[in-house]
């Protein structure tokens, strides 16, 4: 006779995850996306379902091949995919999450657009990348009007958009590149050399960058002759994305912008993509918190449900904070996007980039333990969102180059950080703890040998500000005193004096029904 099995708890599947999310839906109204609430709805139904869910686990486990040739010997550079990873994938484009502002540019777009992603990426983070590049890439080809008219139309209807900047010998130091774009005539150049990265693959149109007779020099290349995949990337996580590496031997490719002014061409694009960064972070955390709170509302321990012992209260309330605190500065970021405000965005994007992502990792490995043995084993999602976790900590520049970018930022845009502080001041006299942190702002050491804690500094204070004035008191009075005040270091030391139950009853609230009918 088999042995009962007791005392475990549910796939957290099949469920509303906006319901459970009042820090999200709260956000999109707050931010001039109620129009977009059911549609945000039905994508975090369909992306939380049982079949979602699995879709997510199959592309994971059915790894891409990169097949070079054919059985003939002959050169075809083709990506083997499981079909799980076109249903993900296709879902996201129908769900207009690669073009949502483009082809609907109504206020609030952006920010709708971002609880779309947020939703999706917890089906599977990996198919978000060429989401996000194609996304990124519609503002990098408006600088010429007569691409963007021509490519522009076939993004929005699903063609897919990639990026190939980094090399072996230079990383993110993309000036250090040296494929060659040999000039043609009429625009267009061939290009010779290489890419260490080149994400992804099947896309129709790549934009890359080489070195013209004038100096680095943005691209845009069609897939096809001249581009050969040398392999694809053995990486920690993301196994579903094929990434790979690229050499090409005369590609066709077109000047985007002006020579020798690549990376000011660009520069949109990767502004975009690290906003896609944090909201990538965003999602890890919300799926995280989600799975943590699920499985202690489910499982008992020592005479009473895990929920409701305060050593795990502690942990998970502040699991909640964190991501409450980048689902706040996720939303409010895209509403920089749709109220086109330059400078701002592109200062308050780089330090979330910098300060959200690097607070995914620990995150994830936390909200791992809370499940123990459970969140260790592979049939859990949990080993599969630590591995996703660094990845946006180091797309589009690492903890490094965005610190130092920030600095460079000042220089270039000095009304992006008046703006930025203005932007935290508005919460001045709500919290007595958030106050005195925005009295020592301006002495700051904004030099390179501190730029990551002033950064951190800088994070911190948006990401108060915004809770100050728009969470519960209970929260936005956690958040400053754990992050501001006497918190501990690790995730699970806030101070006395919290009400983490309430905090983790917002977090994932029993109040409302959690799954759906019939399930």
């Amino acid at each position: 006779m088999a042995v009962a099995v007791s005392n475990q708890s549910v796939p957290f599947e099949d469920v509303d995850p906006l319901a459970l999310d009042p820090a999200l839906g709260e956000a999109l109204e707050r931010e001039g996306a109620a129009w977009a609430v059911e549609r945000v709805r039905e994508a975090g139904v369909v992306a939380l379902s049982a079949e979602g869910q699995a879709h997510g686990r199959r592309a994971e486990r059915n790894e891409p091949r990169l097949l070079t040739h054919d059985r003939f010997g002959e050169r075809i550079d083709q990506v083997e995919l499981d079909p799980s990873w076109h249903w993900l994938l296709d879902g996201a484009v129908a769900r207009q999450i690669h073009a949502l502002p483009w082809a609907d540019p109504r206020p609030g777009a952006h920010a709708a657009r971002a609880g779309l992603e947020l939703m999706w990426t917890q089906a599977n983070a990996g198919v978000m990348c060429p989401i996000s590049m194609t996304y990124s890439a519609v503002p990098a080809l408006r600088v010429d009007p007569a691409i963007a008219a021509e490519w522009e139309p076939r993004l929005i209807a699903g063609a897919l958009s990639g990026m190939a900047m980094t090399e072996k010998q230079g990383g993110s130091d993309v000036r250090a590149n040296i494929t060659r774009a040999e000039p043609v005539g009429d625009g267009w150049f061939e290009l010779h050399g290489h890419k260490w990265f080149c994400s992804y693959p099947p896309c129709t149109i790549f934009l890359v960058l080489a070195q013209a007779p004038a100096g680095l020099s943005c691209f845009v290349v069609e897939r096809g002759a001249g581009m050969e995949f040398q392999r694809l990337k053995d990486k920690l996580g993301t196994r579903s994305l094929p990434s790979s590496e690229v050499e090409f031997h005369g590609a066709a490719a077109r000047l985007l912008g002006e020579e020798g002014r690549g990376v000011a061409t660009i520069i949109e694009m990767v502004t975009h993509t690290r906003l896609d960064c944090v909201i990538g972070s965003t999602a890890s955390m919300r799926r995280g918190v989600a799975e943590a709170v699920w499985h202690a509302q489910h499982r008992s321990a020592f005479g009473a449900r895990l929920v409701d012992q305060p050593a795990m209260i502690n942990v998970l309330a502040d699991l909640a904070l964190e991501s409450e605190a980048a689902t706040a500065t996720a939303l409010r970021l895209a509403r920089a996007y749709d109220e086109g405000d330059t400078a701002f965005r592109r200062f308050a994007t780089a330090i979330a980039k910098y300060w959200v992502c690097k607070r995914a990792t620990p995150h994830a490995a936390e909200a791992l333990e809370c499940l123990g043995g459970n969140g260790y084993v592979e049939e859990s999602p949990m080993p599969r969102l630590l591995r996703d976790a660094p990845l946006n900590g180091i797309w589009e520049g690492s903890g490094n180059v965005i610190a130092l970018d920030v600095l460079r930022a000042l220089a270039r845009e000095p009304d992006g950080l008046a703006g930025f502080i203005a932007e935290c001041e508005r919460a001045r006299g709500g919290n007595a703890v958030l106050d005195e942190h925005l009295d020592a702002l301006p002495r700051l050491e904004l030099e390179p040998w501190t730029a990551r804690r002033a950064v951190e500094e800088l994070a911190l204070a948006f990401q108060a500000s915004l809770l100050v004035r728009h969470a519960p008191a209970f929260v936005s009075d956690a958040f400053c005193a754990a992050r501001l005040g006497a918190g501990g270091r690790v995730f699970g030391t806030l101070p006395s004096g919290i009400d983490g139950a309430a905090i983790v009853e917002r977090a994932l609230p029993t109040v409302s029904p959690h799954r759906l009918p019939g399930a």
